[in-house]
């Protein structure tokens, strides 16, 4: 049994409507409560530097309950005489500031709490792209397995789904071992070309690279073969 290759998912809509609300308890406040989101992302994302962010946005928070306290009030609680109107104003404009920078920050937070990666977009084809680069990367690891040790990459079954495994290889093709069936559902061939490699194969003794089967397949398959094939002692 070949290993399964993992799924990449993108949230529910649920997900990303619920994850909203730091924008919405930064903006609702004034910035007063913008240092609560970078604690519930330091939580959740175990990382310590956020937590100095949230510092930093409950320090203005502070300073902005400071100003509002020292504005004078009359008996009505309201903000009276020049001094007051000024006091507020600074208190108001740093409040917007904090709003804008808060926000900017838990855009990129909120992405990477949904399981994205940084900068991607939440919808879309990324994460299936993510997926495929991440698959090129774990092919060219048991390439790079076969040329240094290429027992163990037999022993890992590296270039044979058909067998059962644990070792990923990123969807590789052994040409010397695998049964024509593989080779052509793999490499994208058809069964009487998957079949003229293999009876190469037989006839020479095994291919010393992957490049040796090009002459048995048509050009168009040339780029999938090197993608996908590798070649291992028979």
């Amino acid at each position: 049994m070949s290993v399964s290759q993992p799924v990449a998912t993108t949230p529910s809509a649920v997900a990303r409507l619920g994850s909203r609300w730091y924008f919405v308890i930064t903006i609702a406040t004034i910035g007063l409560f913008a240092w609560v989101p970078f604690v519930h992302a330091a939580v959740r994302l175990g990382r310590k530097s956020l937590y100095a962010r949230a510092a930093a946005f409950g320090a203005a928070a502070a300073v902005m309950g400071v100003l509002l306290s020292l504005a004078p009030k009359d008996a009505a609680g309201k903000t009276i005489g020049t001094a007051g109107d000024v006091v507020t104003s600074v208190a108001t404009i740093l409040g917007f500031a904090v709003v804008a920078v808060a926000c900017v920050q838990q855009v990129k937070l909120r992405r990477e709490i949904l399981g994205l990666v940084p900068g991607e977009r939440l919808a879309g084809p990324d994460a299936a792209l993510a997926a495929a680069l991440a698959a090129r990367e774990r092919r060219a690891e048991a390439r790079k397995l076969a040329i240094s040790d290429p027992l163990i990459a037999r022993d890992l079954r590296v270039g044979r789904p058909d067998l059962e495994r644990n070792y990923d290889d990123g969807g590789l093709v052994d040409l010397n071992n695998a049964p024509a069936a593989v080779i052509g559902s793999v490499c994208e061939l058809d069964a009487a070309t998957a079949e003229a490699v293999v009876e190469i194969r037989t006839a020479v003794g095994g291919f010393a690279a992957v490049d040796d089967v090009l002459t048995a397949v048509p050009v168009a398959a040339w780029d999938r073969i090197r993608d996908r094939a590798v070649v291992l002692p028979r």
